[in-house]
């Protein structure tokens, strides 16, 4: 496929197994009809609720960087479209996946379930408490932006487990950290720069500095600057990533 070969492997990823999957799912099923003919673009999409699927290359490194294994339990905090949940289901054994907005929960597990991924499991909550009832995971991902690692997501990783998620200002440069757990000890490796939506909070784990939203999932909303059809007016910045995302 000429995303996989033009987007995923040239940019450095080397994973076989994330390769497969990004050949194997088909990305124009996570996305509006009226934008079938763009699924397999360089670019985030819009499928409602002011929320996007995520650039390719984007869900191929954190899939990468969460080195999973066939028999690994996976958490993922915010579902959105469900593209992100059926390429770790292609990879792992389970995967468990949290959205705040309750239509895209929906959506997705219905999609999801058409498709045949049966070992992938939806859940409409506050993705800030993880879901501990199916605790600890081998690997976390969490697909839009903290200004701090929630503890909750910590203490549900398994010993030697990892976790993946950006850290930063919504719409600003933020930086990709894979989070690795040893017993007591955290180990944290700044992987690269992106720019994804806001993690939010709701009134039972407000993150500090932040409103109150509408819980914690995945906004997976566009940065500011975010033009599809136009190339971005980047903000100055010292570290701009060459690769973005939205979620």
């Amino acid at each position: 496929m000429k995303m996989v070969e033009t987007q995923i492997r040239r940019r450095g990823v080397t994973d076989q197994e994330v390769l497969d999957a990004m050949e194997r799912v088909p990305r124009h099923e996570f996305v509006p009809d009226r934008l079938k003919d763009q699924a397999y673009g360089d670019y985030p999409l819009a499928i409602g609720y002011g929320q996007t699927i995520s650039q390719p290359y984007i869900v191929a490194l954190m899939s990468e960087l969460l080195a999973l294994e066939a028999g690994d339990k996976v958490l993922e905090i915010g579902t959105g479209s469900g593209y992100q949940a059926a390429i770790l289901a292609e990879i792992t054994a389970e995967v468990y996946s949290v959205e705040i907005i309750k239509a895209l929960a929906d959506e997705a597990a219905e999609r999801l379930r058409r498709l045949g991924y049966a070992n992938v499991h939806v859940r409409n909550a506050d993705g800030y408490f993880g879901w501990k009832e199916h605790s600890p995971y081998d690997a976390i991902i969490v697909t839009c932006a903290a200004d701090h690692i929630p503890p909750s997501l910590v203490e549900q990783l398994a010993d030697g487990g990892k976790l993946v998620l950006p850290i930063g200002p919504p719409g600003d440069c933020q930086t990709l950290w894979e989070v690795t757990k040893e017993g007591e000890k955290i180990t944290k490796r700044d992987v690269t720069g992106c720019a994804l939506c806001r993690l939010r909070a709701g009134t039972k784990g407000m993150i500090p500095g932040h409103k109150v939203g509408r819980g914690v999932g995945c906004a997976h909303s566009p940065p500011y600057w975010y033009k599809p059809s136009t190339a971005a007016a980047r903000p100055a910045t010292r570290r701009w990533p060459r690769y973005r995302s939205a979620g």
